[in-house]
């Protein structure tokens, strides 16, 4: 019998915000430059979208300093660009409306500890809630929260996609932690048929540093690569526990001090050519959900991946771009040597051009996205609303990258292929006038399977 004063629900992992709670979540924020006072791009109908919910989140793949004052430097790895944007980014992402950023992805090291550091002093400066870095990994990982009208609501960031030296450690004895990120390790597979893996075990065994006498089960690790088997040649990737169990505990305790909960991850596997998440995410993303997550959101790619409502949350594989701009005055010198540039003849424009070619950033699908609209009621997820947005794919460089609401016939297609991306999670998207709705409701025909928890279509 609960005595009066026990604390007997410390452990519950339910929704706990007033009616009409709104969460909007956009994919990745790569910025070189303050752009809501530019009256000609088109950004104001979508910033009027963002600052009308509660908690506006994005992932910020962008350092924030004063290069002229700056006494970091461009590291040995980065993320595939050196990403940086000067102080007045701060200011102008919060006139946008965002009150929490994702700061766990490949880029945030670009530029180093001091680079970290100082894009955290811009949020803390202006109020904008940020997790996913810190001093050590306690830090990195711990959940950050923001106070709202309707309910106090926690993140949590974390990266599959990461330069290795930007892991974040805890101390150990006398060794001290380590600044960095809260990070998933993931053992990278490449699945192949059974006859194809003994034949990669013949090879290893013929090589001169072959153990004898070692048997790998159902894998062959050859020349650094793990090949397994499976029933077609792909890619598979194996969580590391020890990282699942960190950050599902830090998921339960950030539950434990919030109403609401949104998990973050930012991984670009098995690839940027790749509509359909890797195959661990949907397993994490409920082991999350029944952690006490509110919303699991997903980003990294560069495109839109399906979405899935699973126990009444929404599940962003993917949100895409949604500030995909390029035209950046500073890179270090090691981007150039990769693309065969020279930074005393050539721009960094003209790098950049020759580099998204190269990286075949070229597809209009890398310059759709959606902002996406949770309304929540009775502590349920009532309706999902989304807004398609295109960046400019036609566009110049220097213009290149900015959002703004899609057309209806260009809106339309998003939403065409994001519901076809979205039907092998059972999500039924109804495109009303140019905008895509997801009602969570019986009459809608969605609705949960008690055995599973997981949502489909009876339509």
């Amino acid at each position: 019998m609960t005595q009066v004063g026990e604390f007997d629900n410390v452990g519950s992992t339910a929704t706990n915000v007033a009616d009409g709670f709104t969460m909007i979540a956009v994919g990745d924020l790569m910025m070189r430059r303050p752009i809501t006072k530019n009256e000609r791009n088109g950004f104001g109908d979508i910033a009027e979208i963002l600052r009308s919910a509660d908690a506006t989140f994005g992932n910020l793949e962008t350092n924030i300093f004063d290069i002229r004052a700056f006494n970091g430097s461009p590291q040995a790895e980065h993320g595939g660009s050196y990403h940086v944007g000067p102080p007045e980014l701060g200011p102008d992402l919060k006139t946008m409306g965002f009150n929490l950023l994702a700061l766990a992805n490949n880029h945030t090291f670009d530029w180093g500890v001091e680079g970290t550091r100082q894009t955290g002093r811009v949020l803390d400066q202006i109020g904008i809630i940020h997790a996913g870095a810190g001093e050590n990994l306690a830090q990195a990982g711990a959940a950050r929260y923001l106070e709202t009208a309707r309910g106090r609501v926690a993140l949590v960031s974390f990266a599959a996609t990461f330069t290795p030296m930007s892991r974040a450690c805890d101390p150990a004895g006398e060794a001290p932690g380590r600044p960095g990120l809260a990070t998933l390790r993931l053992t990278h597979c490449i699945l192949v048929p059974p006859e194809m893996l003994e034949s990669l075990r013949r090879i290893r065994k013929s090589l001169p540093d072959s153990i004898l006498g070692r048997d790998d089960g159902d894998r062959v690790v050859l020349a650094g690569a793990t090949f397994k088997t499976g029933e077609k040649v792909g890619y598979s990737f194996e969580p590391d526990p020890r990282d699942i169990r960190d950050i599902l505990r830090n998921v339960r305790q950030g539950k434990q001090f919030a109403d609401f909960l949104i998990v973050t991850n930012h991984g670009h596997e098995p690839g940027e050519w790749s509509q359909e998440p890797p195959d661990y995410e949907q397993s994490l993303a409920y082991k999350l959900i029944d952690a006490g997550a509110d919303a699991y959101v997903g980003h990294g790619p560069h495109q839109l991946r399906g979405i899935e409502i699973y126990r009444g949350r929404p599940i962003f594989y993917s949100l895409g771009n949604f500030i995909f701009d390029n035209l950046q005055t500073v890179e270090g010198s090691d981007f150039f040597s990769e693309y065969g540039k020279d930074p005393r003849v050539d721009t960094v424009a003209d790098l950049l051009a020759h580099a998204m070619n190269e990286q075949q950033f070229q597809g209009t699908e890398f310059y759709e996205s959606i902002v996406t609209v949770s309304r929540f009621e009775q502590n349920q997820l009532a309706e999902l609303r989304l807004f398609p947005v295109e960046l400019g794919y036609s566009e110049r460089l220097a213009d290149r990258g900015v959002p703004r609401l899609a057309p209806r016939p260009h809106a339309e297609a998003i939403l065409a292929r994001l519901q076809r991306l979205s039907k092998a999670f059972g999500t039924h998207i109804i495109i009303e006038n140019g905008v895509g709705v997801i009602r969570v409701t019986s009459s809608s025909g969605v609705h949960s399977i008690a055995c599973s928890g997981r949502t489909t279509d009876s339509s």
